[in-house]
């Protein structure tokens, strides 16, 4: 049973944590200052250190020191990003705002124990020999992949990658647009012996067909017109180190037999020449196609799919990451707060709702922009779902996430028509309590009954078929 420090001077907060804490099977002591834990405990026996940031007497991050590496998780009731970033910097494992929810709690220091747990376990998956990929591996103190995020799907992909780093095999990272695949390149290379060598990234899709085999294996002087000078190409260019060919699927049938080449004898021809130069590359590619389909239908060739398909690692949609979407969404929040200079910067009751129900089409990336959007345009402290741009549809929800939505609960009036025993799909309600309520509320009061934006409102109105009646509802102006 993991044993837990927590140091705080507030009594009503230490006990409330305490008790937390200890209704999820974890072993407690407190101390309401750094100097009673120090005369009261050994603070490197514990396997978690939970300290508010202002202390009487020395502040939470000594602990930092005194715990001779041991994880300290700091609380702030000051929701400050500077000395949350301050306290990171000083080897803090992560910061909490004060206050916070339960499960918010729960979740970091569950995630906590796990990362150490799984750092401490990483030696024995990796070769005797010392060497490149060993020092790479300790450099980070969240852990050594660097990928936010402790899902199941994640967890396994993080073990998968340990595994595979130290080897010199091709890996094909499969995934939706926008979920992170060149991070779990970059974390192949940097856990790889060739970490001090270059990582070239390539995006296949960004480049015209016409100059796709120019840029990645180089020409020789007059090959085409305007080939004024020789050139080394970006798989030279990587010689020794890792080529990430992003978006490959896109990469023409001509190109590919010259990356083929590389694969089967490892070597390049520049484009013009008839002499061949060997290369020492390690390849990794990144698609969201399925490039087994393409083979079939010969918009791929099947021999190079293979020689990619050594190692296969799949991507998980951020839509399937549960938790992990609030924790990216923060980390973001971080970020561009940092950007702009705020430090007050929060997500509103709403928004945080809104992120865990949104369905992320486009994945981290579009997380992040959302984010970054946000922070540019807040105005006041928090950030609302509006301002992120998201509209839930109802098929996002749960039953239980909507505001009052449940059948047997009095809505409008303390009265609806509904039978309490009834059971009614998502679907069905709404179009129930729309038709039930849209003679005396207006379209805003309709939406914040149903919990979801005026615009997923009329959206669903025209799907279902259902018009907004005309009557002698009060104008919304």
């Amino acid at each position: 049973m993991p044993h837990i420090l927590i140091v705080e001077d507030e009594t009503i907060i230490r006990s409330a944590l305490r008790r937390l804490l200890e209704r999820n099977q974890y072993q407690v002591s407190e101390a309401g200052s750094v100097q009673e834990a120090q005369e009261r405990f050994s603070i490197p026996s514990f396997d978690l250190i939970v300290s508010d940031l202002r202390l009487p007497g020395a502040p939470g991050t000594e602990l930092i020191k005194l715990g001779q590496g041991k994880p300290v998780l700091i609380m702030t009731s000051y929701a400050s990003l500077r000395s949350a970033v301050d306290s990171m910097k000083m080897g803090a494992v992560d910061y909490i705002a004060k206050p916070f929810d339960h499960d918010e709690m729960l979740q970091a220091v569950a995630r906590i124990l796990r990362d150490r747990q799984n750092l401490q376990s990483v030696p024995a998956e990796r070769p005797a020999k010392p060497g490149i990929a060993d020092k790479n591996a300790v450099d980070n103190s969240n852990g050594e992949i660097g990928i936010i995020g402790s899902c199941p799907p994640m967890l396994d992909m993080y073990s998968k990658i340990r595994k595979v780093a130290p080897t010199d095999s091709n890996v094909l990272i499969q995934g939706e647009s926008g979920t992170g695949k060149e991070l779990v390149a970059r974390a192949l290379h940097n856990l790889s012996r060739r970490a001090k060598a270059p990582m070239i990234s390539v995006n296949c899709a960004a480049i015209p067909e016409s100059l796709i085999e120019s840029e990645l294996f180089g020409h020789e002087k007059g090959a085409f017109t305007g080939a004024s000078a020789g050139r080394a190409g970006l798989v030279e260019a990587a010689d020794g180190g890792t080529l990430f060919l992003d978006e490959i699927g896109e990469l023409p049938l001509e190109a590919q037999a010259r990356l083929l080449r590389v694969l089967q004898e490892g070597e390049i021809r520049r484009v013009g020449s008839v002499q061949s130069q060997k290369v020492d590359v390690r390849l990794i590619a990144a698609t969201h196609r399925d490039l087994k389909s393409l083979a079939k239908v010969g918009q791929f060739r099947e021999d190079l799919y293979y020689r990619l398909h050594v190692i296969a690692l799949k991507l998980p949609a951020l839509r399937e990451r549960g938790a992990d979407v609030n924790e990216i969404a923060h980390a973001f929040l971080a970020r561009q707060s940092a950007r702009v200079g705020r430090t007050d910067l929060t997500f509103a009751p709403d928004a945080e709702r809104a992120i865990s129900h949104y369905s992320w089409p486009g994945n981290v990336r579009e997380l992040e922009n959302a984010v970054e959007r946000a922070v540019i345009l807040c105005e006041s402290p928090e950030i609302s779902a509006e301002l992120l741009g998201i509209d839930i549809e109802l098929s996002d929800l749960q039953d239980d996430d909507f505001i009052g939505l449940a059948p047997q609960q009095s809505i409008v009036n303390g009265n609806t028509s509904l039978d309490p025993t009834e059971d009614l799909s998502l679907e069905d309600y709404f179009q129930h309590f729309v038709l039930e309520h849209q003679d005396h509320m207006t379209e805003t009061e309709l939406a914040r009954k149903l919990g979801v934006s005026r615009k997923c409102l009329w959206e669903r109105r025209q799907r279902l078929g259902i018009p907004r009646r005309k009557t002698g509802v009060p104008s919304e102006g």
